[in-house]
This record gives C-alpha cells, structure tokens and sequence, in this order.
C-alpha cells in the first residue's frame, strides 16, 4: 500500500473515489503479508485482519487497522519493543506498560501505547492483553500525521 505521500487513497488500492465501501479483509488459515510505504519507511506485518476505514464519500481511507496476535506474554512483550524500534513508539511508556503486566501475567489490560511517527505516518499500538486468554491482540492503527 503507498502512503508516501501521507495518505491511503482509494483510488490506489482499486476502489472509486468517493462512492467505494472501506474494505476488511479476514483470512482463516494463515496470514498476510502487509507493507505499507511511508513518507520515510515502510510498516510492515504478517496479519491476519486488515481493515481500511474512512467514509465512503472521501477519497481516502482516514486508518488503515491491522492485528498483531501473540500466544504467551513473552512472543507480545516482543511485538511491541518491535514496535518501538520500528516506528519510534515511546519506549518509556511501553516498558510502563510491560513492567507490572510482567508481574500480573493474570491480569487484563487495555491500553493504547502514544502513537510512533518515525515514519511519517502515526503508528499506534493498542495493547488489548488477557492473560486468561491463550492468544493476545494488539491492534494497530496506521494513519496520517495530524494536519
């Protein structure tokens, strides 16, 4: 996906300006690979689900969403210092984060790490953590540098 120039048109994925449905797409056995080009890097992932969000009378997608998945606290501590190396993600606040969840593995947490913009887009992490489940989710959020 090209968003060099800060934004996901329609257009450029194969979609109409200003009529076209945001897509989601799900794959059920296996994954994807995803690039996103940015104004100064590329996002990159294996998912899953992948969600293009915007109003249908833009046209641009104003998010494009995707879901990182982890099966132990260890494999999810990785993806989000990867996170942090990747896209300038605040490190303060992500070990803020992986210091008492560390100690609490049980535990719930929903928190949404500030957003990294090393590349040029805004990169958010939220952190949607259940120790009592077997797989955790972080979903990602990819958008424009505010205005």
């Amino acid at each position: 996906m090209d968003m060099t120039s800060g934004w996901l048109t329609k257009r450029s994925v194969g979609l109409e300006d200003g009529t076209s449905q945001a897509p989601s797409v799900s794959i059920d056995d296996g994954v994807m690979e995803l690039t996103i080009e940015a104004p100064t890097g590329l996002v990159r992932a294996k998912t899953d689900r992948l969600r293009l969000n915007g109003m249908n009378t833009r046209s641009d997608f104003t998010e494009v969403t995707y879901f990182l998945t982890a099966e132990s606290l260890d494999d999810y501590t990785v993806l989000i210092r990867d996170g942090v190396d990747r896209y300038g993600i605040n490190s303060e606040s992500a070990e803020q984060w992986i210091e008492p969840t560390s100690n609490r593995p049980d535990d719930k947490s929903d928190f949404a790490l500030a957003p990294g913009t090393s590349t040029g887009l805004q990169v958010t992490y939220d952190l949607r953590y259940d120790g009592s489940k077997d797989v955790q989710v972080i979903i990602v959020h990819v958008s424009p540098l505010p205005a």
